[in-house]
């Protein structure tokens, strides 16, 4: 096994080489964001095109930055050059050099990112700036370097130290159940958030009670700030007693009653299933096997083999939970109804809903179109809930 790197090292790295690395990196970043963003717009379906561009491409960019840069030492080095080799505390050491890295790392997310918004601000006809939509990334970015850190140092600081990998991976699984706990709380300082008001305050009660989105489920209600990029959403995070709903503006604006009402009983079908939940149960399941074969003693090869089977087996199960949350959506409210509201949330974004004849293995989503379909199979009596032959079936 490779073994990890401290970030707080005796001797302080070389700048120039991590530096000059991360600078051909943003530059890569620049011209493949361009590329991908000149292709993306030329092809059929572009808006889900863009999405695939940001999933397959961007985001695995900024996550290879992210391994070189710290291969590299390229936090550490820039927190030897700010302050010195070390502050003495070794947490403290590993925090700021996984910042900075992870920062870095970041940036050059954002510069893949950057070339891309006129296209989309193209293909969906909206008014989007470009300074706006930077600055809006650029804070969720380090947003979520800032909570890497902080979730990271542990494991680095306990790895280095000879903690027992069996406790580290018990770590994590309580780490995450913390962040998803707390995650109304990182939307709303990642987000421009506000508490409802006016006439938004009675007809958000009125939808939350015909999608039984009700306060057993959440305990309140946020609105996003969507007016520029114009994306129509809802989502519920939190657990149990943390649960929120977070509808953007352009939710209420774009969508009439039946259609919002849909929408939120999809939400509510997947609090009910517990869909989040079972989407990062699937990582979690997969990722302690892999933390146990960093142990000296720990075989690493089926250790490995037991992360793939598990990662496959628990995506596999959050497509059913997706599939559970759009059935409850449909006994409230007619499976007519949800479809509508899926096609229509399709046109508000400019996307044509896309189909998968096999289900991806490494997909945590079933298409929309694959749930479209189902919805009015299940209401022409083609396709019952659960029915035989339904890949995708509860």
């Amino acid at each position: 096994m490779v073994p990890i790197q401290s970030g707080a090292a005796s001797s302080a790295p070389e700048l120039a080489p991590p530096l000059a690395f991360w600078l051909l990196l943003c530059l890569l970043a620049l011209v493949g964001g361009a590329v991908g963003s000149a292709v993306a717009r030329r092809l059929s379906n572009p808006v889900r095109k863009y999405r695939l561009l940001y999933v397959g491409a961007v985001l695995p960019f900024g996550l290879f930055a992210y391994g070189l840069l710290s291969i590299l030492d390229l936090g550490a080095a820039v927190r030897a050059a700010l302050v010195g080799t070390a502050t003495g505390t070794a947490a403290v050491d590993v925090f700021f050099a996984e910042l900075l890295t992870m920062t870095a790392a970041g940036v050059v997310s954002l510069v893949a990112y950057a070339p891309t918004i006129r296209g989309v601000r193209v293909v969906r006809d909206i008014d989007l700036g470009t300074g706006r939509a930077v600055l809006q990334m650029a804070r969720w970015l380090l947003g979520v370097s800032v909570a890497f850190a902080l979730a990271f140092t542990p494991f680095r600081v306990g790895v280095d130290s000879g903690v027992s990998t069996v406790v580290i991976a018990v770590g994590v699984v309580t780490l995450v159940v913390g962040v998803l706990a707390a995650s109304p709380w990182l939307v709303a300082a990642l987000r421009s958030t506000e508490r409802p008001v006016g006439d938004d305050v009675a007809r958000i009660d009125r939808l939350r009670e015909r999608a039984e989105l009700r306060d057993d489920l959440i305990r309140g209600v946020r609105v996003l700030d969507t007016d520029e990029e114009e994306t129509a959403n809802a989502f519920v995070r939190g657990l149990g007693p943390t649960r929120r709903l977070f509808v953007t503006s352009t939710f209420l604006d774009a969508f009439d009653d039946e259609t919002a009402a849909a929408l939120l009983g999809v939400q509510a079908g997947r609090v009910r299933s517990r869909a989040l939940a079972r989407r990062m149960g699937a990582v979690v399941a997969a990722a302690v096997p892999l933390l146990v074969a960093f142990g000296a003693e720990a075989p690493t090869a089926p250790l490995v083999a037991v992360a793939g089977v598990a990662l496959v087996g628990g995506l596999w199960y959050a497509r059913r939970g997706i599939v559970a949350a759009d059935d409850h959506a449909a006994g409230l409210l007619g499976a007519d109804a949800v479809a509508d509201a899926l096609e229509r949330y399709a046109d508000c974004h400019a996307m044509e809903p896309s189909r998968r004849r096999v289900p991806n293995p490494l997909s945590a989503n079933v298409p929309l179109g694959d749930r479209i379909d189902r919805l009015r199979a299940r209401s022409d009596g083609r396709a019952p809930a659960g029915g035989d032959g339904d890949p995708y079936a509860n």
